[in-house]
């Protein structure tokens, strides 16, 4: 079972027995504040200060921070080398897509991945239980593109991330765009999600959680 935990922007954390991590730790320029946090691991997509606040952060956390394969505490982890506009990279640089691997589930997250996956890209990311997706456009995905990578990698539940709410990302496209292109009512916000292999179906499942 994992406990899945959203803070704002593109930042969660995530617990397992083995360990906690910390995703994209979100600084205050976003319009929201992280609680100081203890973590295990903590991964970084790219150096923006929208997603390394690494100073909320306990002292003692492995750092990851580009692609490769990693085991810590257990958990393996996969970064993904992307791209954080259209151009390869030309205009805002690199992103890192990360796959964690814990209580026998398979959990991505894209960061500010701003385009659709390639074919090596998408082998990658094969077999995805849980993913967290931007899809309020600004820097990353927006809901037409959000859609496109959903219908790529075919997770069997989605978190959208990085989208206006009441307490940040002004600049961003709120919940309700996203929601009308795959013909559902805004879902109830829950706390946190957690998540057994077993909870998972056929069916693509939308869980919406409070910052």
């Amino acid at each position: 079972m994992a406990e899945i935990k959203w803070f704002g922007h593109s930042c969660f954390r995530v617990r397992g027995r083995e360990a906690t991590i910390v995703m994209d730790p979100v600084g205050r320029a976003t319009g929201y504040a992280l609680p100081r946090q203890k973590a295990d691991i903590v991964t970084v997509s790219h150096p923006h200060p929208g997603h390394n606040a690494l100073g909320q952060i306990q002292d003692g956390y492995f750092l990851i921070d580009g692609p490769g394969e990693y085991e810590v505490s257990d958990v393996f982890i996969t970064g993904i080398r992307t791209f954080h506009d259209r151009a390869k990279g030309q205009e805002r640089g690199f992103n890192t897509a990360y796959l964690l691997e814990l209580e026998e589930l398979r959990i991505c997250h894209l960061g500010d991945l701003a385009h659709p996956l390639t074919e090596e890209q998408i082998e990658a990311l094969n077999d995805i239980d849980v993913l967290l997706v931007p899809v309020g456009g600004g820097n990353a995905l927006d809901t037409p593109g959000a859609n496109e990578v959903i219908g790529q990698i075919e997770p069997k539940m989605v978190v959208p991330m990085h989208y206006r709410t009441d307490g940040g990302d002004r600049g961003l496209e709120d919940l309700t765009h996203f929601c009308k292109e795959l013909g559902i009512e805004n879902p109830a916000p829950r706390e946190k999600l957690t998540v057994r292999k077993s909870d998972l179906s056929e069916t693509v499942q939308i869980v919406i959680l409070e910052p």
